[in-house]
């Protein structure tokens, strides 16, 4: 019954082949159909060439496999969480491309200094704290969701579709599988101009707020003019 949501996350998962995202096994995508409270997600392990929709597995949000022989994602606990917390969000990816996840193991926040970044996020992307021993060897997969979810107690998750976990690397999300993945080749994108500007420019400060404001919700503000209406 799910057959069109195996298909968009087995393609969004190749869409990180694509885009040079991922590693070997190094990520995953996964989608939700929110009415019946389904999650489509990659199974653990198994490489990108051997991925077919009929591959993907279907769970409920405790985890429950629903459909499928393989096991799914070993996020998947994390994927969960956010979908449980994030009431928004359709789609979840995570990788560990290189330069947001040099910006992850270094545990320092993403500044925004342009227009690029401001594009896509109103600020910003944030990071975690560093997950402690307790968080670590008990539930670690769902307790990478927590620290997540805590880390945007005070933030818009639609409006800054991305954090950096400290020490791990990126999860994006947006509104479907395919959005997500969308956020996480901007990230890379972002992270490596971010890191290039701070080597040109040790004292560079952050974007004005006034030309963040503007390009940000031209984009996704109530008034959006941006693109084809």
């Amino acid at each position: 019954m799910h057959e069109q949501l195996k298909e968009a996350v087995c393609r969004a998962n190749l869409e990180l082949v694509r885009h040079g995202l991922v590693v070997f096994t190094w990520g995953n995508v996964s989608g939700i159909d929110r009415d019946a409270g389904v999650v489509a997600i990659k199974p653990s392990g198994v490489d990108y060439d051997n991925l077919t929709p009929d591959k993907i597995v279907l769970l409920d949000l405790d985890g429950n496999v629903l459909e499928g022989d393989l096991n799914p994602s070993s996020d998947t606990p994390t994927h969960l969480e956010l979908y449980r917390s994030f009431g928004q969000i359709g789609g979840i990816c995570h990788t560990h491309s290189k330069y947001a996840t040099m910006w992850a193991q270094a545990q320092r926040e993403i500044p925004c200094f342009g227009t690029t970044h401001a594009d896509y996020y109103f600020g910003p992307v944030p990071v975690t704290d560093a997950m402690t021993a307790d968080e670590i060897q008990s539930d670690y997969e769902f307790n990478t969701g927590k620290v997540i979810v805590r880390r945007f107690k005070d933030l818009d998750p639609m409006a800054v579709p991305a954090v950096l976990v400290a020490n791990h690397g990126p999860f994006t999300w947006g509104r479907d599988a395919a959005q997500c993945v969308e956020s996480a080749v901007v990230l890379e994108q972002v992270a490596e101009m971010a890191l290039g500007t701070i080597q040109v420019n040790t004292k560079q400060r952050a974007i004005s707020q006034a030309l963040l404001d503007k390009h940000y919700l031209r984009k996704h503000g109530k008034n959006a003019y941006y693109g084809q209406r």
